[in-house]
């Protein structure tokens, strides 16, 4: 657990680097919708990145810092590198989105690319971390990392005083986004419901919040890419979701590239599949409204979401 008083601590720390993004209300599916794919990165992981790495010490950043990403991650991480100059070294996986590899270069990281998934990249970059005494950064498994991520709660109740009262849908899956909105929504609104999201092709948390175990479970291909993958099995963020939240979801691929075209014809804003399961949540009906989604990112590949928004036109 983290208390209370790291997550405001975290919002001084981060705010002159980052956006205080839009919160929306829409009507049709009785939701205020948070997007945070209007971050300074395209994704809230540029919060917990920037949090974690300006409470290090120079020491400490001066080693050089190492990371594992699907992409944003790294992309957080490599700002946060920039702004504080620390080098920056980020695993990923050679079928990572090259939207968000092209990024993480942009932005002066060093970025190797790892044969297989996520998991190959992840373990490739705590091996290079420990063998050569630099500074590893979790994309979850950290307390500073939660607390910026849960500071995306604070801005909503700054926003919207009576979401306290409502349901929250939150992406998941290692579980330092929900962890973090949970520490900053239910120490002051218990009545609050922590809803997370995941996609059912690699349901790794749900298992693990609902059977205990991560073991035999299916990791196929997502539009979801930021949400795939097993949690560390230490991580601090599993208690955290285990006193926090409430339930979470499954929704098929379908469904959320069902959702990205939504919020595209909708609202106008480009979402990343990873983002779009809260809103395919909303779509499904088997959420209890009013709610409050908060979409994590929009760093989707252009031919990928025009084709998705040609397939599925407004009225679709």
């Amino acid at each position: 657990m983290i208390p209370y008083e790291w997550l405001g601590q975290a919002m001084v720390c981060i705010a002159p680097h980052i956006r205080c993004t839009p919160l929306t209300q829409d009507m049709h599916l009785d939701a205020w919708i948070k997007w945070d794919n209007r971050q300074v990165t395209g994704s809230f992981k540029a919060r917990g990145a920037l949090n974690k790495v300006l409470h290090l010490e120079d020491w400490e950043r001066q080693v050089g810092l190492v990371a594992a990403s699907a992409g944003n991650h790294g992309q957080g991480l490599a700002l946060a590198g920039r702004i504080s100059g620390a080098p920056v070294i980020i695993f990923a996986s050679e079928h990572a989105a090259p939207v968000k590899l092209d990024a993480i270069r942009a932005l002066g990281a060093e970025l190797r690319l790892v044969p297989g998934g996520y998991p190959e990249a992840e373990a490739a970059a705590m091996t290079y971390a420990s063998e050569n005494r630099l500074t590893w950064v979790s994309p979850y498994n950290d307390g500073q990392v939660v607390a910026g991520q849960g500071t995306i709660a604070l801005e909503i109740l700054e926003q919207l005083p009576e979401a306290g009262n409502m349901t929250w849908l939150v992406p998941v899956s290692g579980g330092g986004l929900i962890s973090g909105i949970g520490v900053g929504l239910k120490e002051k609104h218990p009545r609050a419901r922590l809803v997370g999201v995941q996609a059912e092709a690699s349901p790794f948390t749900h298992s693990l919040f609902y059977h205990g175990t991560q073991e035999n479970v299916q990791d196929l291909p997502s539009l979801a890419d930021g949400l795939t993958g097993a949690i560390e099995s230490t991580s601090v963020t599993i208690p955290m979701m285990r006193r926090y939240v409430d339930e979470i979801i499954l929704v098929s691929e379908e469904e959320i590239v069902r959702a990205v075209a939504y919020a595209w014809h909708a609202h106008n804003e480009m979402v990343e599949g990873s983002g779009a399961v809260v809103l395919a949540a909303l779509m499904s009906g088997r959420v209890r409204k009013p709610s409050i989604a908060v979409i994590s990112g929009g760093n989707i590949q252009l031919d990928v979401h025009r084709e998705i928004s040609k397939r599925y036109g407004r009225d679709s």
